[in-house]
């Protein structure tokens, strides 16, 4: 991905990748494609905001090939439509200035729209001092009767996000990232054990020898996965609600709910009446 978003040519070579990569998925027959954080542009930090004595600055977006990143949007935008193809794709959002940009996940629908913005909410200590204003809130959207929440990178070391999702009912959660970091990835697949709901896994081809794109299943089973190879590739599996896969089946239908029920206070008749310390017996 482009580290340098004043490149103006690396932009359109990163927009085009976007675009082959999503007609393979509508060829493939997908409904929805995802891809990582940073998809058009991952700013690094030593090209946008480092300092004259090589310390780090707040970065100076006005730099930024903003114009390239629209148009390479809106052409995202467009290709979306015509294929009839949900497409989630991570690039920069600015704000007004002084406000720095958020890093952010953009939804567009099967019609071409931009119908959503995922900003990222717990950002880096770089990141949230030099180079991006933090989102506030979660995303969920709809897609043919699937619901579908948003997550990026380091926002995988924050458990509380992947809870709230369960607790907005969510079917999937689609974890962008931009890092080389096989625990990270151990950790996507922990969250579809946990919550029980199906996970994307989304990372740049280059880092896909350490941890490559994948699908996680409700109950923590990897449907599918790139290639470890590092060319950029697509990882397919079928979201089925009414799944008669033993795991899935038993993740969906009978531990989620159950977990639900013991989140909400199943135990409290259970819980022994007076000072159970008054009531202690030792056996073997």
């Amino acid at each position: 991905m482009p580290e340098d978003p004043t490149d103006r040519g690396a932009l359109r070579a990163a927009g085009q990748e976007i675009r082959a990569l999503m007609a393979e998925a509508s060829e493939a027959g997908a409904r929805l494609v995802q891809f990582c954080e940073g998809a058009l542009t991952y700013p690094s930090k030593h090209v946008m905001a480092a300092g004259p004595d090589g310390t780090l600055v707040p970065a100076d977006w006005s730099r930024a090939a903003w114009d390239v990143l629209r148009e390479e949007a809106e052409s995202i935008a467009a290709l979306a439509g015509e294929l009839r193809l949900w497409t989630a794709f991570g690039s920069l959002h600015p704000l007004t200035p002084p406000n720095q940009p958020h890093n952010s996940l953009f939804v567009v629908s099967d019609r071409g729209e931009l119908v959503a913005r995922y900003d990222k909410r717990f950002l880096s200590h770089t990141e949230v001092s030099y180079l991006y204003s933090p989102g506030y809130q979660p995303l969920v959207i709809e897609v043919d009767g699937i619901r579908f929440g948003f997550a990026l990178c380091i926002e995988a070391n924050f458990p509380e996000i992947f809870a709230e999702y369960e607790r907005l009912d969510v079917d999937c959660v689609l974890l962008s990232v931009m890092v080389d970091d096989a625990p990270r990835a151990r950790v996507a697949q922990a969250y579809g054990t946990l919550y029980n709901y199906w996970l994307g896994y989304a990372i740049p081809a280059q880092f896909s020898a350490t941890a490559p794109s994948g699908i996680v299943a409700p109950g923590g089973r990897w449907l599918a996965r790139c290639y470890a190879n590092g060319h950029p590739a697509l990882a397919i599996a079928d979201i089925d609600l009414d799944s008669q896969d033993e795991d899935i089946n038993m993740a969906v239908r009978h531990a989620r709910p159950w977990r639900r029920s013991a989140r909400a206070g199943l135990y409290g008749e259970r819980i022994p009446v007076g000072d159970p310390r008054s009531d202690v017996r030792t056996a073997f």
